[in-house]
């Protein structure tokens, strides 16, 4: 199985990167910044050295480079069964306080770019006769917050793509979930850390049951909250 995972150099990408690699599949991954990218290679090829884990550098909100990386994938993994659309950006300011410039941002990365990955991901399933896509949104796209607008606006969407590109390509052999995490212990957001936030590998390992569910079975939404948060 050759996976191909968006924001994969830390947090829940990272994890899920790795969880692929302890079943034995083969990875390609993105990160905004080479030393990243560098490093992130570096430590998994140490973690799964009969795995093939590639990193590239790429901006999802650029289709330029979303088509690149994924030229790139073709070249590495000959071909791809699984997308994960991770990479995501939080701005979290008042309406009144939001610049034009952060609403696109993160517009283009959260939801922009999951569009431009899934689409370049959708080419190659129907030359491969199918494939699984899988978005981590999160609960911010059902629940609005004060400080959200962009946020919750792109999460929103992004749970809405996910669910029209599923009726959109069912039939062809193509299952879409996605998956909504609460409050994780990342460096996303606050980047408190905190025992009772679900951990990033918590994350992942719902992604790794999505893809075991057989052909004919679809779990389209997954929602996920810390068992006892803090009160």
């Amino acid at each position: 199985m050759n996976v191909v995972v968006t924001g994969g150099t830390r947090g829940i990408g990272r994890a899920i990167v790795e969880a692929v690699l302890d079943a034995g599949a083969n990875v390609a991954f993105c990160g905004r910044s080479q030393q990243s990218v560098d490093r992130a290679v570096g430590e998994l090829r140490q973690r799964a050295p009969r795995a093939k884990a590639a990193g590239f550098v790429a901006d999802v909100s650029r289709p330029d480079q979303v088509a690149a990386f994924f030229r790139a994938v073709d070249k590495e993994l000959n071909g791809i069964d699984v997308l994960i659309n991770n990479a995501g950006i939080g701005i979290f300011k008042s309406v009144a306080d939001l610049s034009v410039e952060d609403w696109q941002h993160t517009i283009d990365t959260n939801l922009s770019g999951a569009f431009y990955c899934s689409r370049e991901a959708l080419t190659r399933f129907r030359q491969r006769g199918g494939g699984y896509i899988v978005n981590i949104s999160s609960l911010a796209g059902k629940n609005p917050f004060a400080g959200g607008a962009a946020y919750n606006s792109s999460k929103f969407g992004l749970n809405g793509f996910s669910e029209a590109m599923m009726l959109d390509h069912r039939y062809e052999n193509v299952r879409v979930s996605y998956v909504m995490p609460g409050s994780v212990a990342t460096e996303f957001g606050s980047g408190a850390a905190a025992e009772w936030k679900i951990q990033p590998q918590d994350v992942a390992e719902i992604v790794m049951m999505l893809l075991k569910m057989p052909a004919r079975t679809l779990v389209s939404r997954v929602e996920v909250r810390p068992s006892k948060p803090s009160r």
